[in-house]
């Protein structure tokens, strides 16, 4: 063999080699693979207690859906089946109040309608056949009848417009609006009811809703109108169901939603901006206030985030709600304005819950720190949950990343929280590669929990030998009010800030090798990306989704006007400079990172001229660009053969611009 064969030996042996230990690391799902693993989804404990119904999202790879389907586990652990099959999702499980039926949301048919089943199994047959479709439903509390609310019927004049002049919009001037319907369980089960029209009219479009403890009465909370900016309007109302009149006994300015009732029905608790003009970012109250009206009184004044209510019972109001990376139930007395966390502690999280009949056992998605969420019953006193699902068994191929909790100080001296993710087999006195995934909101929040990768393949990056920082950057849920609010006429120079502080952080620590540091995101984390591109040089890439390039074209472009208006407190008419400020491309110029940008052609929330903008003043600013746009998608990428697409182009620009093109 002469000298150069002898060296191309060498250098396919060393390839083979690298090869061999790349395979012997840490073995991570395929974005394939992550996106098949299936997920717990809402849960709702039965009456009596012994049962709980349970929503599981799978893959339809050859439909390309993500779809849902309803399980049922009993609560002593013995068993758990599924309960619903098809080719259509079945979702939002509610008991009726003797635990006979299980009633749920499917369009199977078509339009979205309600459906029952036993149980024990059997065939589903449909509640409801509105014209409109079904929107949200809930049982009396005898069981005898269902109130559901949807838009009835298209109206004979939008009908006829569009057989003359085809489908067209006019801007603030097609509204529809959403009533109560009132229907009769059926004698015999297999025919859908007869919904009665409960609430009329165009002053108002109706959302969530709950009856009366007597079946008297339907509480309800609703907004002028169901356009997305018309969402402080929302108001406080109960309409008698024997002569249908409607009175609207909360009026304060801002969103007043949610409406739960005592056990008794004199009053009814729910959720306020309390009168704040700027809602975006402040925390929102429980009050409670007479079922005929009258004086509010606010309950949660000194509890600084947002709670989130679940129901009443003789005991108190429960609610669910944020502390750092953690999340938790509580329980309200209203008479001492006092509460205290009954469900969830420093090593264990949950999502909500859902209570027996006797408030004596509670069901729960839950999760601790670098465990995977699953169902849980648990007694209320003493917490003690017992795990119902097996959802971790999905991985017992894979050597998964772990998660920790890390601080660090910002530019302007916040203290900002993050989740590190750091390789299966970390080595301590190394440095990595470090990837920045930013998450939207910005009220979002990332947690310490293991989850199947979307949009951003983490695990294999981990397993490739890189750190994952996601930070908490201010603005994100869960540390109060101050924090949400440390980037109003902020946005994007606080949040470099944050971000880049983190990065230093851990250079700092010996932890990330700092000559390659990328950074992505989606919608308020891709805006986030953008900024960074314009405004940063200590990123070798960056990849942009969703995200927002100019406030000024989000503004008049986005379903959500308010949004900027109240975190920038101002138009772009009557403050420009602050728009600019805040505003990536106005730095455009400066840009000299790759960025890989993604985002759906419908996108409605971030609009897609934000990403045709960032496009063209890359590549005139000379910058390597890559821009994809997802056909027929909205602000999410919601087909599975599309999620992967976004996976692995992620995969690919990184492994190019952090591992060299490994």
């Amino acid at each position: 063999m002469g000298a150069m064969g002898r060296i191309l030996a060498l250098v396919l042996s060393a390839r083979l080699l690298g090869g061999a230990a790349a395979a012997e690391g840490p073995k991570a799902p395929s974005a394939e693979q992550a996106l098949s693993m299936q997920s717990p989804g809402s849960a709702r404990i039965s009456p009596d207690g012994r049962l709980v119904a349970y929503t599981v999202s799978e893959t339809d790879w050859q439909d390309n859906e993500f779809k849902t389907q309803i399980w049922i586990a009993a609560a002593d652990g013995s068993a758990r089946s599924q309960l619903t099959r098809g080719k259509k999702s079945a979702s939002n499980p509610q008991w009726s109040p003797d635990g006979r039926w299980l009633a749920f949301s499917s369009d199977r048919d078509g339009k979205r309608q309600a459906w029952a089943i036993s149980p024990r199994g059997g065939e589903a047959w449909p509640l409801t056949s509105d014209e409109g479709g079904v929107q949200g439903f809930e049982w009396s509390p005898d069981g005898k009848r269902f109130a559901y609310s949807s838009q009835g019927p298209e109206p004979k004049d939008l009908k006829d417009r569009k057989e003359k002049y085809g489908d067209l919009e006019i801007v603030g001037g097609d509204a529809r609006f959403s009533h109560l319907y009132v229907a009769e369980m059926p004698a015999e089960p297999g025919t859908p009811a007869k919904g009665e029209q409960i609430t009329q009219g165009t002053e108002f479009t109706v959302q969530s809703f709950r009856w009366s403890p007597d079946g008297a009465r339907i509480a309800f909370s609703a907004p002028r109108t169901a356009d997305l900016s018309a969402g402080g309007t929302s108001d406080i109302y109960v309409v008698a169901l024997a002569d249908k009149v409607v009175s609207r006994i909360v009026s304060t300015p801002g969103p007043d939603s949610g409406p739960v009732w005592s056990p008794g029905g004199e009053y009814i608790a729910y959720t306020t901006a309390n009168g704040e003009e700027f809602f975006f970012y402040k925390n929102t109250r429980i009050a409670m206030v007479r079922s005929s009206g009258g004086e509010p009184r606010i309950l949660t004044a000194g509890f600084d985030e947002e709670p989130n209510l679940l129901e009443w019972s003789g005991e108190g109001i429960w609610f669910a709600a944020l502390r750092k990376t953690h999340s938790w139930v509580y329980l309200l007395n209203t008479g001492s304005g006092k509460w205290r966390c009954t469900l969830g502690d420093e090593n264990f999280s949950v999502m909500g819950g859902s209570f027996s009949k006797d408030h004596k056992s509670a069901a729960v998605i839950g999760a601790a720190p670098n465990s995977y969420a699953e169902v849980y019953v648990t007694h209320l006193q003493p917490f003690a949950p017992r795990l119902l699902t097996d959802f971790k068994a999905q991985y017992k191929d894979f050597s998964p990343a772990n998660r920790e909790v890390i601080r660090w100080k910002s530019k302007d001296g916040a203290e900002i929280e993050g989740v590190l993710i750091k390789p299966a087999d970390f080595t301590p006195g190394r440095r990595y590669p470090l990837l920045v995934v930013i998450h939207g909101g910005p009220t979002g929040v990332d947690r310490p929990w293991r989850t199947a990768d979307r949009t951003y393949p983490v695990e294999q990056f981990a397993a490739r030998g890189a750190l994952v920082l996601r930070p908490n950057y201010r603005g994100s849920a869960g540390y109060g009010e101050a924090f949400r609010s440390l980037n109003v006429r902020n946005l994007g120079v606080g949040d470099m800030w944050d971000v880049e502080s983190g990065v230093d952080y851990l250079v700092n620590a010996g932890l990330a090798d700092p000559d390659r540091v990328g950074a992505m995101g989606w919608s308020q984390g891709g805006y986030i990306s953008a900024f960074l591109a314009t405004n940063s040089t200590k990123f070798k890439a960056l990849s942009v989704g969703a995200g927002i390039s100019d406030w000024m074209t989000y503004y008049v472009n986005t379903d959500i006007h308010p949004f900027t208006r109240q975190y920038l407190k101002a138009t772009p008419w009557d403050d420009p400079s602050i728009y600019a400020k805040t505003s990536p491309i106005t730095n455009i110029k400066k840009a000299r990172t790759p960025v890989l940008i993604q985002h759906g052609e419908n996108d409605r929330r971030v609009p897609i001229p934000n990403a045709y903008e960032l496009y063209q003043g890359l590549k005139d600013a000379g910058v390597e660009t890559r821009m994809v746009v997802y056909k027929g998608f909205g602000h999410g990428i919601t087909k599975p053969r599309q999620q992967r697409h976004v996976m692995e182009d992620n995969l690919q620009w990184f492994s190019r611009w952090i591992w060299g093109g490994k």
